[in-house]
């Protein structure tokens, strides 16, 4: 038992998920997904909060344990078949709260490519109905595996996702309103700097801004570029997870929207079988900013590292349609790129970023 599992902090952060971030109230039917047995104290958090609340919450569990089997011996007519239980979970809920373990980033290392590409595309529908049809949220919860892959001490893994977590969400969103409303000022975006060179249109789109709702920690600005603007090369520096498979190295090249140019020093294959799932998995379907100032180095988690201050994101494949986005796919992959060293965003050719800060004045 760590000593983490009665910390109070649980039930601080499960009133900001069903609070702030969802909206539980009476009659509410609340998924409670968990993903690793680990994130127990927060599910059994969670779980008492809806109650309160008024919701009615249902639980279920998945894990890499259980994916793992599935790889190993399913056929590709098992991978490719969307889970029925999952599904009929979200089609049930109103209010979804996905509370995410961490487990060996490893663990998939040893199987194919391609029948990662057909789970990740069984799975992404049961993203997408996520997205469409539930008011959610979604959490990374520290383990020892997550301390592991981001070289801290678990207690300090632990100290980084309470401080990341326990904002004053409504605050913050209204400061990095002012990001946001300088970028919708405009419509012509570029992003230069050491290994990147890219620019693509926000006209007729929308800049959200990510304060504690869809994501906890949240903390970053973001939309879907217009279809078929998108131009130019990026060289992402950090490795990147892909379905438990980190991917070093990748290069991108953008013409007209889509990728015309892929590649990776390491785990090659699984960038070519992510952008291969499907039409839309060559195309980029949201460009964001992380502006968490307490977010401040890479722990090899997407959900924590695309926030981190003075960075942008690329999510190949599906579009959120609060931004405006229409690209489908199963594919949402985001990947990372640090401007703190030189980086520069300018909107319609006026300076947002440079230096390592926003020049919002």
């Amino acid at each position: 038992m760590s000593a983490f599992d009665h910390d109070p902090r649980w039930r601080d952060l499960a009133n900001i998920l069903t609070g702030h971030a969802t909206g539980v109230g009476p009659g509410d039917r609340v998924l409670v997904a968990m993903r690793e047995p680990e994130v127990f104290p927060l599910a059994a958090a969670v779980h008492e909060a809806a109650i309160r609340a008024g919701g009615y919450p249902q639980t279920i569990l998945s894990a890499a344990a259980f994916d793992r089997a599935l790889l190993s011996a399913g056929s590709d007519a098992d991978l490719s078949r969307e889970p029925d239980l999952e599904r009929l979970a979200y089609e049930w809920a109103d209010v979804a709260i996905v509370l995410r373990g961490a487990r060996n980033p490893h663990e998939f290392s040893d199987l194919p490519a391609a029948r990662m590409a057909l789970h990740r595309t069984a799975q992404g529908a049961i993203s997408a109905l996520r997205t469409a049809s539930t008011r959610w949220t979604l959490v990374r919860v520290p383990n020892e595996s997550f301390a592991q892959q981001a070289g801290m001490p678990l207690g300090a893994a632990m100290e980084y996702f309470f401080d990341a977590c326990l904002r004053d969400w409504a605050a913050e969103g209204r400061r990095w309103q002012v990001i946001a409303d300088r970028l919708a000022a405009g419509t012509e975006i570029a992003v230069s700097g050491p290994g990147v060179d890219l620019s693509f249109s926000t006209a007729g789109r929308r800049w959200v801004v990510g304060d504690g709702r869809i994501n906890v920690p949240d903390g970053e600005v973001y939309t879907a570029p217009v279809d078929g603007s998108l131009q130019g090369e990026v060289r992402f520096d950090w490795p990147q997870v892909w379905s438990g498979q980190l991917v070093e190295g990748i290069r991108l090249r953008f013409e007209r929207g889509e990728v015309v140019a892929a590649s990776a020093t390491r785990g090659e294959e699984h960038l070519h079988a992510a952008i291969a799932m499907d039409d839309g998995a060559r195309r980029c379907g949201e460009i964001g900013i992380g502006v968490n100032e307490s977010i401040t180095r890479p722990v090899n988690d997407l959900l924590f590292d695309e926030k981190i201050f003075g960075t942008i994101h690329l999510a190949l494949g599906r579009a959120y349609a609060e931004c405006g986005g229409v690209n489908q796919s199963a594919l949402h992959w985001d990947l990372v790129k640090d401007l703190r060293s030189g980086g520069r965003i300018t909107v319609d050719g006026r300076p947002l970023f440079a230096d390592g800060r926003f020049l919002t004045g």
